[in-house]
């Protein structure tokens, strides 16, 4: 399912603007991303949480080369459904 079929499928059964709809999730969208960028966790109960993960720092090979770099420590983001969400998939 695309964003497109996400908008498509509330404006059909909300009846609200397919522009108004796509303006909304956008900035949902805007909203999380911002969020974490902060730093700052997202938690939408019954849903899940988008949350930011510390990859620790890390030697990987350049096996062409055979040279190793270090990969510093860096934060990524993820996404950790909600118990609730676990089990209607599941099912």
């Amino acid at each position: 399912m695309t964003k497109a079929d996400i908008v498509s499928e509330i404006a059909k059964s909300t009846g609200i603007e397919k522009a108004a709809v796509l303006e909304t999730v956008e900035k949902f969208m805007e909203s999380v991303k911002e969020s974490l960028s902060k730093g700052e966790n997202v938690y939408l109960r019954g849903f899940g949480s988008f949350i930011i993960k510390t990859r620790s720092q890390k030697t990987a090979r350049n096996i062409s080369k055979g040279t190793s770099i270090v990969i510093p420590e860096h934060n990524i983001p993820a996404f950790k459904p909600a118990k609730v969400f676990m089990e209607q998939v599941k099912k």
